[in-house]
């Protein structure tokens, strides 16, 4: 044999070797079991390596029946169950506006004084302006302190010190303007912005719909109420689902309701699919592992281990999870199709083992290339 034959066959060989031992060194991502963290320590630490075990668990029947009796007996929070009730009368404050009439007493009509030409928005309606202190000044009637009462409350009140002036006065009182209190919505609605609390309460719902309803973009499953500086996430599409109507939700001044974005609570699809990409879910805050998958373009058939299907969950928390699923028959899309995915589960489909195989080899074959050629050269 010649001596090029020989370095040719001598080259084979080591590429051989070094394509069994390069597989365990194949380039990519590939789920390595049983599945770890690195806790402390790793290739660069001088700290001794120590690591967390994670279990993974396989999607089967029996895991779906336990989740869903386990949504089905869920019942609402108590704090959130708490926000249901029946309006209040409207209490007045400063800012706002009174409307008093003494009736078949004209005369006193005049404390209102001429009415203001070229009146902007915002200016006040002619009335009694109740002021910082939350008080109001009335002939016959002397100072008033109305901050906190509903109408009646100052009807009352006022008929009481009149009657010391005139017989039997009939008195009515009204908000002529609503200038005192507002409640704030944000996020994902046509018109964010203020809004102002009147004697018509402000439901949930009425306060959404009054700022041009939800977008295309809202996420219904993830709507928050912010009072006196707590947080109450409120699942309007689970609460009507559950019976509980949102709009026996009203709201106080003050409040800002929040309607996160379905961006906000995507799904990472990544691995050996057509389209990696981040998913969002359906308004409704709904989204399965057969429609992550749907919508990231299905398996690359070309490269694909449909039975190394993973969902990696709480992954930003101090217990994440892992869910497994042979997707190997198509049958196994019933199970994929009844497992509710979470806002930011990732979703990871691995490597075949010939893809490996192959990857390795197309790493090799350029030096291969060059030594035979230089060997050719040489000669």
């Amino acid at each position: 044999m010649s001596s090029l034959g020989l370095r040719t066959g001598s080259l084979v060989i080591l590429t051989a070797s070094a394509l069994l031992s390069g597989c365990g060194e194949v380039p990519g991502q590939r789920m390595i079991t049983p599945a770890a963290l690195q806790d402390t320590g790793g290739d660069y630490s001088t700290e001794a390596s120590q690591q967390q075990q994670i279990q993974i668990t396989d999607i089967n029947l029996a895991l779906l029946r336990k989740m869903n009796a386990a949504q089905t007996s869920a019942q609402l929070p108590p704090q959130t169950l708490a926000l249901f009730g029946k309006p209040s009368a409207y209490k007045v404050g400063p800012g706002d506006v009174l409307q008093i009439v003494v009736w078949d007493h004209p005369e006193l009509a005049a404390a209102l004084g001429q009415p203001a030409q070229n009146t902007k928005p915002t200016d006040a309606a002619p009335g009694f302006l109740i002021d910082e202190n939350g008080d109001i000044q009335f002939p016959y009637a002397g100072n008033l302190h109305v901050a906190g009462k509903d109408v009646a409350s100052i009807q009352k009140e006022l008929h009481k010190r009149l009657g010391n002036v005139y017989q039997k006065p009939e008195v009515t009182v009204r908000v002529a303007s609503f200038r005192n209190a507002q409640v704030y919505v944000d996020g994902e609605v046509r018109t964010p912005g203020a809004q102002s609390v009147t004697d018509i309460p402000l439901s949930l719902t009425s306060v959404i719909g009054q700022g041009g309803g939800f977008t295309a973009n809202a996420d219904r499953s993830r709507v928050e109420l912010i009072r006196n500086g707590v947080t109450y996430p409120l699942n309007v599409s689970d609460m009507i689902k559950r019976g509980h109507n949102p709009s026996d939700i009203y709201l106080q001044a003050g409040d800002m309701v929040r309607v996160s974005s379905r961006e906000d609570s995507g799904v990472y699809v990544m691995g050996e699919v057509n389209k990696p990409a981040t998913i969002v879910p359906m308004p409704n805050g709904s989204m399965t592992l057969s429609q992550a998958l749907s919508d990231s373009g299905s398996f690359d058939s070309n490269t694909a281990a449909a039975r190394q299907l993973f969902v990696i969950r709480n992954s930003t928390s101090d217990s994440p999870q892992v869910y497994h699923l042979d997707a190997t028959s198509p049958v196994s899309m019933i199970l994929a199709n009844q497992f509710e995915l979470q806002p930011k589960d990732v979703v990871y489909v691995g490597q075949g083992g010939l893809v490996r195989f192959n990857r390795v080899l197309n790493l090799l074959l350029p030096a291969i290339n060059a030594a035979v050629t230089g060997a050719i050269l040489a000669k």
